[in-house]
């Protein structure tokens, strides 16, 4: 079963909103093995939109539409659909009346139009919408099959998750599935990390492994196709094993695992506290580590120091020591770790210098990073060479700072 995504609206036209509808389609079909070829996006527009569904009619089995099912005149997509397949439009009675029943409930007078959002393709299989009052729906009709869904995620993914994904399931070979594993690695380019696997990408049948770049880190989906579930882990164990014989110094997680949360979770599990120095950051390590929830039982607090004169005041940097090496240098971050663990009496201290950019400082080229850790009664150093804007710069720096503190605290578990 070959896919297209097709979102409807002008807002995605006009960069007002991310067509994020299409990436999450895009995710879940691959979970049950179905092939998405093509992307398409049309405005409101009933020739443009007649176009476009024309086009993948031709060449794909499955066309899942999002988009286009609310109650004003630009929501064309089921009356567009209807007309190119020579079909009516009909009111789903269960549809209406819970539509009926929701301004009643809510004391709001219920317009004419919004009887339309009722309204479903004849011969379709109704998707109930259990967030909100247009249904989806679905049908087959020669060599396509299409399914229509709500524009809003909160309405759209759970109706995917809990009705379309049944209805794939009834129209396909369902004695094979597919088992799918993701791969974290960070510290690693895409294209080193895919040259180290290059033999491997090359051979592979069952499963698939496919690299993919996501912000500032790597991931690799490996995924497997067997109708025994015991037999398709089997088969992704020797894969990852293979794979991690020779990237796993950069390997830190699985699927939906994040490098600040799997680190968070072990300063918790560990009973460990931290507190932060940042001069070049900003404030930046901090605003990350206090998103998760519970981060009073780990994040005791930090200094923003940005300057030379702040750190030797407020973290008793000595002159002699910022004479000497500067404030961005090893150590200079290591003092500024030890002494923000000292006087918040945390049991980690971790400090960020260095140079943003554009500009170059102390002689040193934008994205030179020096990062400090003071565990254990030990303090650590790390030198690191960034490249890119300014801000990407910084959203690295405490990426690899969240890289050396879980290596450190899980060396020391």
């Amino acid at each position: 079963m070959n896919a297209e995504i097709i979102a409807v609206g002008s807002e995605l036209l006009l960069g007002q909103i991310a067509n994020t509808n299409a990436q999450f389609i895009s995710k879940e079909l691959a979970d049950i093995g179905v092939n998405v070829f093509y992307h398409s996006v049309a405005g409101d527009n009933e020739n443009r939109l007649s176009s476009v569904i024309q086009t993948a009619r031709s060449r794909s089995d499955l066309l899942i539409f999002t988009g286009g099912l609310g109650p004003t005149k630009d929501d064309l997509t089921k009356e567009t659909i209807a007309k190119l397949f020579q079909k009516e439009l009909v009111h789903d009675e269960a549809a209406l009346e819970y539509i009926t029943n929701y301004f009643v409930q809510t004391n709001r007078e219920m317009t004419p139009n919004n009887k339309k959002q009722a309204l479903i393709i004849e011969g379709s299989a109704v998707l109930p919408n259990d967030n909100g009052m247009a249904p989806g729906m679905a049908f087959t009709q020669g060599n396509n099959t299409c399914i229509l869904l709500p524009g809003p995620p909160s309405e759209m993914r759970p109706m995917f998750n809990n009705y379309v994904i049944p209805f794939l399931y009834s129209k396909m070979d369902v004695q094979t599935k597919f088992h799918s594993r993701v791969l974290k690695f960070f510290g690693i380019g895409e294209s080193v990390l895919e040259t180290k696997l290059q033999d491997l990408i090359e051979k592979q049948s069952n499963p698939t492994i496919a690299p993919l770049a996501s912000e500032h880190e790597v991931t690799i989906r490996l995924t497997a196709s067997h109708h025994s579930e015991t037999e398709a882990k089997r088969l992704l164990d020797e894969v990852e094993q293979e794979v991690l014989s020779r990237t796993g110094s950069y390997f830190y997680g699985y699927d939906d695992e994040t490098l600040e949360s799997q680190t968070f979770d072990l300063l918790r599990d560990n009973k460990l506290t931290i507190a932060s120095a940042e001069s070049l950051t900003g404030g930046l390590f901090s605003k990350i580590i206090t998103d998760f929830p519970g981060a009073s039982s780990v994040y005791l607090g930090g200094a923003v120091v940005y300057s030379s004169a702040l750190k030797q005041s407020m973290l008793k940097v000595p002159q002699t020591l910022i004479t000497d090496h500067g404030v961005v240098s090893s150590q200079c971050a290591e003092w500024m770790a030890e002494e923000i663990k000292k006087q918040t009496k945390s049991d980690i201290g971790i400090s960020f210098t260095g140079v943003a950019g554009p500009d170059a400082q102390e002689d040193k080229p934008a994205g030179t990073v020096f990062i400090g850790i003071s565990i254990h009664d030990q303090t650590y150093s790390y030198a690191i060479k960034l490249a890119g804007s300014r801000k990407g710069i910084r959203e690295r720096a405490v990426k690899h700072g969240f890289r050396f503190l879980n290596q450190l605290v899980k060396e020391g578990q």
